[in-house]
Protein backbone atom coordinates (compact mmCIF):
# COMPACT_ATOMS: atom_id res chain seq x y z
CA UNK A 1 0.00 0.00 0.00
CA UNK A 2 1.28 3.43 -0.85
CA UNK A 3 1.70 5.78 2.03
CA UNK A 4 3.32 9.18 2.63
CA UNK A 5 6.64 8.33 4.32
CA UNK A 6 7.51 11.79 5.58
CA UNK A 7 4.65 12.10 8.07
CA UNK A 8 5.86 13.35 11.44
CA UNK A 9 4.99 11.47 14.60
CA UNK A 10 2.11 13.16 16.39
CA UNK A 11 2.57 14.46 19.90
CA UNK A 12 -0.91 13.74 21.23
CA UNK A 13 -0.64 12.58 24.83
CA UNK A 14 -2.26 9.17 24.44
CA UNK A 15 -1.76 7.19 27.65
CA UNK A 16 0.37 4.08 27.14
CA UNK A 17 -1.14 1.05 28.81
CA UNK A 18 0.33 -2.43 29.09
CA UNK A 19 -1.16 -5.85 29.58
CA UNK A 20 0.59 -9.18 29.80
CA UNK A 21 0.85 -9.54 26.01
CA UNK A 22 0.06 -6.09 24.65
CA UNK A 23 1.28 -2.53 24.51
CA UNK A 24 -1.69 -0.19 24.06
CA UNK A 25 -0.52 3.01 22.42
CA UNK A 26 -1.64 5.86 20.24
CA UNK A 27 -1.92 5.51 16.47
CA UNK A 28 1.33 5.72 14.51
CA UNK A 29 2.03 5.99 10.79
CA UNK A 30 3.44 2.45 10.75
CA UNK A 31 -0.04 1.15 11.66
CA UNK A 32 -1.58 2.31 8.39
CA UNK A 33 -0.98 -0.87 6.32
CA UNK A 34 -2.63 -3.10 8.95
CA UNK A 35 -5.53 -0.69 9.38
CA UNK A 36 -5.98 -0.38 5.61
CA UNK A 37 -6.03 -4.17 5.20
CA UNK A 38 -8.71 -4.40 7.89
CA UNK A 39 -10.76 -1.43 6.66
CA UNK A 40 -10.86 -2.60 3.04
CA UNK A 41 -11.86 -6.18 3.92
CA UNK A 42 -15.59 -6.66 3.28
CA UNK A 43 -15.92 -9.67 5.58
CA UNK A 44 -14.16 -8.05 8.54
CA UNK A 45 -16.06 -4.77 8.30
CA UNK A 46 -19.55 -5.95 7.37
CA UNK A 47 -20.92 -5.06 10.83
CA UNK A 48 -19.06 -1.76 11.25
CA UNK A 49 -20.13 0.19 8.19
CA UNK A 50 -18.63 -1.97 5.47
CA UNK A 51 -15.32 -1.73 3.67
CA UNK A 52 -13.64 1.52 2.70
CA UNK A 53 -13.39 1.77 -1.05
CA UNK A 54 -9.86 3.16 -1.27
CA UNK A 55 -6.67 3.87 0.63
CA UNK A 56 -7.66 7.53 0.55
CA UNK A 57 -10.90 6.75 2.41
CA UNK A 58 -8.95 4.66 4.94
CA UNK A 59 -6.49 7.53 5.37
CA UNK A 60 -9.36 9.88 6.28
CA UNK A 61 -10.64 7.57 9.00
CA UNK A 62 -7.10 6.91 10.23
CA UNK A 63 -6.46 10.64 10.64
CA UNK A 64 -9.88 10.99 12.29
CA UNK A 65 -8.66 8.59 14.97
CA UNK A 66 -5.97 11.11 15.89
CA UNK A 67 -8.51 13.93 15.75
CA UNK A 68 -10.77 12.04 18.13
CA UNK A 69 -8.00 12.06 20.75
CA UNK A 70 -7.58 15.81 20.29
CA UNK A 71 -11.30 16.58 20.40
CA UNK A 72 -12.40 14.27 23.24
CA UNK A 73 -9.21 13.33 25.06
CA UNK A 74 -9.88 9.67 24.35
CA UNK A 75 -10.06 7.41 21.32
CA UNK A 76 -8.76 4.16 19.88
CA UNK A 77 -5.53 2.66 21.14
CA UNK A 78 -3.48 0.52 18.77
CA UNK A 79 -2.94 -2.97 20.15
CA UNK A 80 0.68 -3.85 19.60
CA UNK A 81 1.64 -7.41 20.39
CA UNK A 82 4.75 -7.26 22.60
CA UNK A 83 6.25 -10.47 21.25
CA UNK A 84 6.15 -9.38 17.60
CA UNK A 85 5.70 -5.60 17.53
CA UNK A 86 2.78 -6.18 15.18
CA UNK A 87 -0.43 -4.10 15.28
CA UNK A 88 -3.23 -6.62 15.91
CA UNK A 89 -6.23 -4.34 16.40
CA UNK A 90 -7.66 -1.10 17.71
CA UNK A 91 -9.77 -0.79 20.82
CA UNK A 92 -10.91 2.30 22.63
CA UNK A 93 -13.60 4.78 23.45
CA UNK A 94 -15.35 6.72 20.73
CA UNK A 95 -18.16 9.26 20.80
CA UNK A 96 -18.98 10.08 17.21
CA UNK A 97 -21.70 12.40 15.99
CA UNK A 98 -24.98 10.54 16.44
CA UNK A 99 -23.68 8.25 19.21
CA UNK A 100 -25.85 8.38 22.36
CA UNK A 101 -22.81 8.32 24.69
CA UNK A 102 -19.16 7.20 24.72
CA UNK A 103 -18.71 3.66 23.45
CA UNK A 104 -16.10 0.99 24.11
CA UNK A 105 -15.49 -0.37 20.62
CA UNK A 106 -13.06 -2.74 18.94
CA UNK A 107 -11.59 -3.65 15.58
CA UNK A 108 -9.58 -6.86 15.64
CA UNK A 109 -7.22 -7.51 12.72
CA UNK A 110 -6.70 -11.01 11.32
CA UNK A 111 -3.41 -11.37 13.23
CA UNK A 112 -5.19 -10.69 16.53
CA UNK A 113 -8.19 -12.99 16.25
CA UNK A 114 -8.95 -15.97 18.41
CA UNK A 115 -6.28 -15.47 21.09
CA UNK A 116 -8.10 -13.43 23.72
CA UNK A 117 -6.15 -10.26 22.91
CA UNK A 118 -9.28 -8.13 22.43
CA UNK A 119 -10.62 -9.25 25.80
CA UNK A 120 -7.28 -8.50 27.48
CA UNK A 121 -7.07 -5.04 25.92
CA UNK A 122 -10.73 -4.13 26.48
CA UNK A 123 -10.47 -4.94 30.20
CA UNK A 124 -7.41 -2.69 30.57
CA UNK A 125 -8.95 0.15 28.58
CA UNK A 126 -12.31 -0.06 30.36
CA UNK A 127 -10.55 0.03 33.73
CA UNK A 128 -8.42 3.02 32.68
CA UNK A 129 -11.46 4.83 31.25
CA UNK A 130 -13.42 4.43 34.47
CA UNK A 131 -10.65 5.13 36.96
CA UNK A 132 -8.61 7.76 35.12
CA UNK A 133 -10.95 9.40 32.60
CA UNK A 134 -14.27 9.44 34.46
CA UNK A 135 -15.91 7.21 31.83
CA UNK A 136 -17.55 4.44 33.82
CA UNK A 137 -20.32 2.05 32.69
CA UNK A 138 -19.57 2.46 29.00
CA UNK A 139 -21.75 1.05 26.24
CA UNK A 140 -20.87 -1.05 23.22
CA UNK A 141 -23.05 -0.75 20.13
CA UNK A 142 -23.18 -4.05 18.26
CA UNK A 143 -25.02 -5.24 15.17
CA UNK A 144 -27.42 -8.05 16.18
CA UNK A 145 -25.81 -10.48 13.71
CA UNK A 146 -22.26 -9.83 14.94
CA UNK A 147 -22.03 -12.94 17.12
CA UNK A 148 -18.29 -12.64 17.81
CA UNK A 149 -18.58 -9.06 19.01
CA UNK A 150 -21.62 -9.89 21.13
CA UNK A 151 -19.72 -12.82 22.68
CA UNK A 152 -16.80 -10.53 23.54
CA UNK A 153 -19.13 -7.96 25.14
CA UNK A 154 -20.76 -10.69 27.22
CA UNK A 155 -17.38 -12.14 28.20
CA UNK A 156 -16.50 -8.62 29.42
CA UNK A 157 -19.61 -8.70 31.61
CA UNK A 158 -21.67 -6.32 29.49
CA UNK A 159 -25.42 -6.89 29.41
CA UNK A 160 -27.76 -6.16 26.52
CA UNK A 161 -29.70 -3.07 27.55
CA UNK A 162 -31.85 -2.24 24.54
CA UNK A 163 -32.36 -2.49 20.80
CA UNK A 164 -32.09 0.60 18.63
CA UNK A 165 -30.85 1.81 15.25
CA UNK A 166 -27.48 3.40 14.61
CA UNK A 167 -27.14 5.32 11.37
CA UNK A 168 -30.21 3.48 10.05
CA UNK A 169 -28.86 0.01 10.92
CA UNK A 170 -30.16 -2.29 13.69
CA UNK A 171 -28.04 -2.09 16.81
CA UNK A 172 -27.92 -3.64 20.26
CA UNK A 173 -26.71 -1.50 23.14
CA UNK A 174 -24.65 -3.44 25.67
CA UNK A 175 -23.93 -1.81 29.04
CA UNK A 176 -20.60 -2.59 30.70
CA UNK A 177 -20.33 -3.04 34.45
CA UNK A 178 -18.89 -0.31 36.64
CA UNK A 179 -15.20 -0.46 37.39
CA UNK A 180 -15.71 2.01 40.24
CA UNK A 181 -18.16 0.02 42.36
CA UNK A 182 -15.29 -1.78 44.07
CA UNK A 183 -13.57 1.51 45.03
CA UNK A 184 -13.81 2.62 48.64
CA UNK A 185 -15.20 6.20 48.98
Amino acid sequence: MTFPRDIPVHTIPVPRLETERLLLRGPEARDFPAIAAYAMDAERTKYVGGPRESEFAVWGSFIATIGHWIWHGYGFWTLEEKATGQAVGRIGIVHHVGWPEPELGWHVFAAGEGRGLAHEAALAIRDHAGRQMGLDRLISQIHPDNRRSRALAERLGAVQERETNLLGVPCLIYRHPSVLEDMVP
